[in-house]
């Protein structure tokens, strides 16, 4: 049974993930209308992975007979100057939720809750990957700043990431 502390903390994260969500999308949704559809597509996968995260926290929640609670989600910001803004804050906003998920790790570690402690690892690794990948994309946009010629090249790179379901997913339907 999880602990009250760690039930809401969850049920925090899955509010935090589809919070992440949506403010992915509304920067896929300024990029494309920007003209950037490579950006635009970036954004849109990471708007999808969030959504696998949200869905992981939920079933697992689920899976411990514990109640999902779905929370209003607060607006998003609408509009950037640059792609390199976006992925700035798309770092500062990664790196708050590792620090969310390295709370749910404490206080999981606090209860003695090891079923809890071992499904956060896979949080933990898609945290470090999330952040090396967004200061991956600041160096790219910083390197071809003020150069369009640049940014068109890397907005063409950027049209050909896809989407991969997170892997706690394709296990969970079988």
């Amino acid at each position: 049974m999880l602990s009250k502390k760690l039930h809401e903390a969850l049920n925090a994260q899955i509010n935090a993930e589809l919070w992440s969500a949506y403010l992915y999308l509304s920067m896929s949704m300024d990029a494309e209308a920007k003209g950037l559809k490579g950006v635009a597509n970036w954004f849109y996968v990471q708007f999808r992975e969030e959504q696998d995260h949200a869905r992981i926290f939920m079933n697992y929640l689920l899976s411990r007979d514990a109640a999902v609670t779905l929370l209003p989600i607060e607006a998003v910001r609408t509009s950037w100057a640059s792609p390199l803004e976006m992925f700035r804050d798309t770092l500062g906003h990664e790196q708050k939720v590792t620090a969310m998920i390295a709370n749910l790790a404490s206080i999981a570690a606090e209860d003695k809750d090891y079923a809890s402690s071992n499904m956060l690892v896979w949080f933990i690794d898609e945290q470090v990957e999330e952040e090396a990948s967004a200061r991956d994309m600041i160096s790219a946009c910083e390197a071809v700043e003020g150069n369009k010629f640049g940014l068109y090249m890397l907005d063409k790179e950027l049209a050909a990431r896809t989407y991969t379901q997170a892997a706690p997913l394709g296990t969970a339907a079988e």
